[in-house]
């Protein structure tokens, strides 16, 4: 069941609405709800907009980094000459498995497998960041309700520019069963000149534990991060891992064309051990959550001064 009751939800769409018109007059950063799509600025300028009921899973794009250089593939959002078109469920800043009790929610064609927006988008504003929270019901086939989702998303500026991700997971009736896929987790794709096979690749993959490149696929990690030029501009991206994320480190689906997907369950596909080995089961009355950083960094960010920012955050 959603945990927004009638008033509660016209309660938050009316203060989503007054504080942003709020944030509108000063500088900083300021989300804006319009209809179904949530448009956050940074000083004015846009720095990522939250497709909240979007089909067949809400996404975040575009997602802009310093100097507002766009950090994932428009893909299939928009179209860019010369792009590559593979895998077109690859929606720039996502939250998706590839098996949930039974259903592929990460390729979403089986069993028309969608997360249903609950309408509401409460915003909070402080004088540092933005905060959207929103539901979503996981449904298949002829709405049947897999589990219940409550999301955070929370952007702030400063010497980078972050997304907080905080997903809530639900069962709904019965046990949520998490498969053993390689297929999910939280994900991002990057920009093509972020890539580090392409033929615009000037990325290079780095994790915590000082793998690089294809080594760094299947590899349990606290942090990952892609550096390269992207319009000139020296840029990143990092993705955090939580510590009290379920599978903490977590391991990473991590690919050279573009994909990086933090993945708690894959251990089958990762480590080669029996099938069903990371599986995880969620009774009915309990949750999962877990929480993600996004950062987004310009030039001279080196693995010390990440994994710096990254302890930073876990006391956070």
């Amino acid at each position: 069941m959603s945990p927004y009751t009638r008033e509660s939800r016209t309660s938050f769409a009316i203060l989503g609405s007054l504080v942003a018109l709020a944030a509108c007059a000063t500088p900083g950063i300021d989300a804006r709800v319009d209809s179904d799509v949530a448009h956050v600025t940074l000083d004015g300028e846009p720095f990522a907009s939250v497709h909240l009921a979007a089909q067949p899973r809400p996404f975040v794009f575009p997602v802009l980094g310093p100097e507002g250089v766009p950090m994932t593939r428009s893909f299939p959002m928009a179209e860019v000459p010369g792009e590559e078109r593979d895998h077109p469920h690859h929606q720039s800043l996502w939250f998706a498995h590839g098996e949930v009790n039974g259903f592929d929610f990460w390729t979403s064609k089986s069993h028309r497998e969608r997360l249903q927006w609950n309408g509401v988008c409460d915003v909070e504003q402080t004088a540092t960041s933005c905060r959207l929270r929103c539901g979503y019901r996981w449904l298949a086939d002829d709405d049947t309700v897999v589990c219940t989702e409550e999301r955070e998303l929370t952007f702030a500026g400063g010497d980078a520019r972050t997304i907080d991700v905080t997903v809530t997971l639900r069962p709904a009736g019965q046990p949520l069963v998490l498969g053993d896929t390689k297929e999910g987790t939280f994900a991002l794709r990057v920009h093509p000149a972020l890539c580090v096979e392409s033929k615009t690749a000037t990325g290079r993959l780095t994790n915590s534990e000082g793998q690089q490149n294809k080594e760094v696929w299947g590899k349990k990690a606290r942090w990952i991060d892609d550096s390269g030029t992207v319009a000139g501009q020296q840029v990143g991206v990092a993705i955090f891992d939580h510590p009290t994320n379920h599978g903490h480190p977590t391991w990473w689906h991590a690919r050279t064309y573009g994909l990086l997907a933090a993945n708690p369950f894959g251990v089958h596909d990762f480590e080669g051990k029996p099938a069903g080995t990371g599986t995880l089961t969620v009774p009915v009355g309990g949750q999962l959550q877990l929480r993600y950083r996004v950062l987004l960094h310009g030039a001279g960010w080196d693995a010390s001064r990440i994994e710096a920012a990254y302890k930073v955050w876990t006391v956070e």
